[in-house]
């Protein structure tokens, strides 16, 4: 996919503008060990159900349907800013109310707020008219990101809104380059216990070693080289973080002993997802996930954390969103 049908992707969707659409927002893995904010995929599960109406009264309504006791003032809301945003650069003098069924577990690491964020950017595009470029949708999706985190970070948005493996090779100017997604499986495990974004960033070194940074810039390479050439041994020699999960994984238990038994039972990698406190591996063959999920259930048992496990693959769609016939 060039950047010009990337470009024009969302404007000139399949699924024409209506005044309702429903929509399932992917779950996400950022950073891909050494990717630090510009390598993200998207995961076939867990994902977000998101509802939305255009309505004639101005303003964000939300509606939860969830556990989680999110705000309902927009302007607290990850999905309400970015539909605030979305609502004034079209200059709408309508309103979007906006029905909302988190299955993503926020503080999971797993591209919670994301997925709102950027489900909030598709699906204010549908009701709108399609008139928001992909660049747009980023870009406005990055708003609840802030919010979220205290940075506009785009490494879980961009495979959110486009599906499969994406780099961000810039910020400013944002430049998206989407990467061939493998038929890999993906293992991960969600210990229940919360690492906050904001505060797994603020504990990270503010200067590293330049012999890290050459390691680090070599990983990248090979991942990158090996997501474009299918190349499943060199993505799995790639998947090393010398500067940021040495770090942050001291505030997950059991990282350790997950990682090195997970490789050892076959898989080709994997580390934190995002900030954590989820870990995720990658394996070629669904055996392979399977016997990692068991390792990944034995470890926490052990421990005495309950933790949710998911066998799932590369999300190559991202968000999806379907149309409802008015009532």
């Amino acid at each position: 996919m060039n950047k010009e049908q990337i470009s024009k992707r969302y404007s000139n969707s399949t699924v024409e503008a209506q005044e309702k659409v429903v929509l399932k927002s992917p779950g996400t893995i950022a950073n891909l060990v050494c990717g630090f904010d510009i390598l993200g995929l998207a995961l076939s599960e867990p994902y977000d159900i998101m509802e939305f109406r255009l309505t004639d009264e101005p303003g964000v309504t939300i509606i939860n349907r969830d556990e989680f006791n999110l705000p309902t003032d927009p302007e607290k809301n990850v999905a309400g800013v970015v539909l605030l945003a979305a609502l004034e650069k079209a200059k709408s003098n309508k309103g979007i109310e906006v029905t909302i069924e988190k299955r993503i577990k926020p503080g999971s690491g797993l591209g919670s707020s994301a997925a709102s964020a950027a489900g909030a950017a598709v699906g204010a595009n549908h009701v709108l008219g399609n008139i928001f470029s992909t660049d747009d949708l980023v870009q406005l999706a990055m708003i609840g990101e802030k919010l979220a985190t205290g940075v506009k970070h785009a490494d879980n948005i961009t495979p959110c809104i486009l599906g499969g493996v994406t780099l961000i090779r810039s910020i400013h100017p944002l430049d998206i380059v989407p990467l061939a997604a493998p038929d890999l499986f993906v293992t991960v495990v969600h210990p229940q216990i919360e690492v906050r974004t904001s505060d797994a960033r603020q504990i990270l070194r503010k200067q590293v070693f330049l012999k890290d940074a050459i390691k680090q810039w070599g990983n990248i390479a090979g991942l990158v080289t090996g997501f474009m050439k299918n190349d499943t041994d060199l993505i799995g020699r790639s998947l090393e973080d010398v500067i940021i999960e040495p770090i942050r994984s001291i505030l997950i238990p059991g990282f350790d002993e997950v990682k090195l038994k997970c490789n050892e039972a076959g898989a080709l990698g994997g580390g934190i997802s995002g900030s954590g406190p989820s870990i995720f591996m990658l394996s070629k063959d669904e055996t392979t996930a399977r016997r990692v999920a068991n390792i990944m259930n034995g470890v926490y048992d052990k421990i005495g954390i309950e933790s949710n496990v998911y066998i799932t693959t590369i999300n190559k769609n991202g968000v999806e969103a379907y149309p409802i016939q008015n009532e």
